[in-house]
């Protein structure tokens, strides 16, 4: 959602949800569905997601056809759907995204329709469910990051927990069982009609292409009673008070007491540090996640000890590092090889010979934004070699793009070279930026 403001009136009344579901952890809250139809709450909903951006679903409804009809009328529509309670989620669009492996991962698309609805939903649940969240959960929440995520591990690596769980869930968000994440729900809201409107979506049907150039539609969420999709804006609300299930465990049954362990989560991305055994929080993280109806994935997950077998969380390789001015040993962070590779290729498909219709400054300007992007995130730890990587990969390919653009002659970095692209053009100087970064230099 960006910088995007939340109104006085939204604010007020999350901010008394907060401090209600913080005094009192036992209080269950009754009148809430209210709250999804006011105008106020549909509005700034709307304007999260047309900020998001995001494709039309199953209906090809886009956020221009809506304003094209009348956005006040459209939302006017929809509170009534919700206040009468005739309103019915459509089915959610299942696209499939190739990751770097080549496997492919399920996103889901609700309607915009749906998707306004839910996040006036997430706009009412959040402040309540943002009173129980644990400190060892990052993912999702406002004033937290990956990043926050990323310094939590290294804290404790410093701190002496080297036993590490680098764990791997198998399909996370498609498992969570319906009846017990409700449960969840349920021990903080009693308006049921709320509760009725979140089953709903949980059980929504998934429609996707046949390859045939038909569609297909699936209820399998409803036939197996398990599975929230990818791309909806309730998930993430609904993923944290899963996972919440297994952090509370860990404490309660004397894992995190017993083993010195600490859980570090990110949405489905965890890792278990502790001064006592690895391989037995291991056993623990199985046994737990088994309880839960969540599935391990053996062939990633492992015991290991840091620095000396290094791991990777969030993009983020934790590795034994020596300082170049010292030339002592420490634990420190780099941007993992995959990640390193996945900017690359982002940059090769950028400067593909199809793409040479583009003015150089518009293509340097593209290319900043994805370098940009990436830097702002892999800012901590030992960055240099990464960045120099990096450097040397775009200004070879932005070269090569110029010569081939103006089919000039002779080799292309005879032509251009690192100079033309950083003063002519403007490509921007990544290690530069590692100056301020925290613990960059070390």
């Amino acid at each position: 959602m960006g910088n995007l403001a939340t109104p006085e009136s939204v604010r007020k009344l999350q901010d008394t949800l907060n401090a209600k579901a913080k005094e009192r952890p036992e209080l269950r809250f009754h009148a809430l569905y209210d709250k999804v139809y006011r105008k106020d709450f549909l509005a700034h909903a709307y304007a999260c997601c047309r900020a998001n951006k995001g494709a039309a679903g199953v209906d090809g409804q886009e956020f221009a056809d809506i304003e094209a009809y009348g956005l006040e009328r459209w939302l006017g529509e929809l509170a009534e759907g919700l206040r009468t309670k005739t309103y019915r989620p459509e089915a959610v669009k299942r696209v499939w995204i190739e990751k770097e492996n080549g496997k492919l991962r399920p996103l889901g698309i609700p309607t915009i329709r749906d998707r306004v609805a839910q996040r006036a939903a997430v706009l009412v649940l959040e402040p309540i469910f943002e009173a129980d969240l644990q400190p060892e959960q990052y993912g999702y929440r406002e004033g937290r990051s990956a990043l926050d995520a990323v310094r939590g591990v290294h804290r404790l690596l410093n701190a002496g927990h080297r036993e590490v769980v680098d764990a791997d869930l198998s399909g996370y968000f498609d498992s969570i069982p319906h009846a017990e994440l409700m449960k969840s729900v349920a021990r903080r809201v009693v308006d049921g009609t709320m509760l009725h409107l979140i089953k709903m979506w949980l059980e929504a049907p998934v429609e996707e292409s046949d390859g045939k150039g038909g569609k297909k539609r699936s209820t399998q969420n409803r036939e197996e009673g398990r599975g929230i999709p990818q791309g909806a804006p309730i998930s993430p609300l609904l993923a944290n008070l899963y996972m919440r299930r297994f952090v509370l465990a860990w404490r309660q049954l004397g894992y995190a007491q017993r083993l010195r362990a600490h859980i570090v989560n990110y949405a489905d991305d965890l890792v278990i540090l502790c001064k006592g055994n690895a391989e037995q929080a291991l056993a623990g993280l199985r046994t737990l996640m088994g309880r839960l109806k969540l599935t391990v994935n053996e062939d990633k997950t492992r015991a290991c000890r840091a620095p000396q077998e290094p791991f990777t969380f969030l993009g983020y390789t934790f590795e034994r590092c020596y300082s170049e001015r010292t030339g002592r040993a420490y634990i420190g962070t780099r941007p993992s090889k995959k990640s390193i590779r996945r900017l690359k290729s982002q940059i090769s498909t950028a400067t593909q010979a199809n793409t040479t219709w583009m003015s150089a400054e518009a293509k340097v300007q593209q290319i900043n934004r994805q370098r940009t992007g990436w830097a702002n995130y892999f800012c901590l730890g030992p960055v240099g070699k990464a960045y120099r990587a990096i450097e040397r990969h775009t200004t070879h390919r932005l070269c090569q793009w110029l010569w081939r653009k103006h089919q000039a002659r002779g080799r292309a970095r005879t032509r251009y070279d690192t100079r033309y692209v950083h003063r002519k053009l403007g490509l921007i100087h990544l290690r530069g930026r590692t100056w301020s970064s925290p613990w960059a230099n070390a």
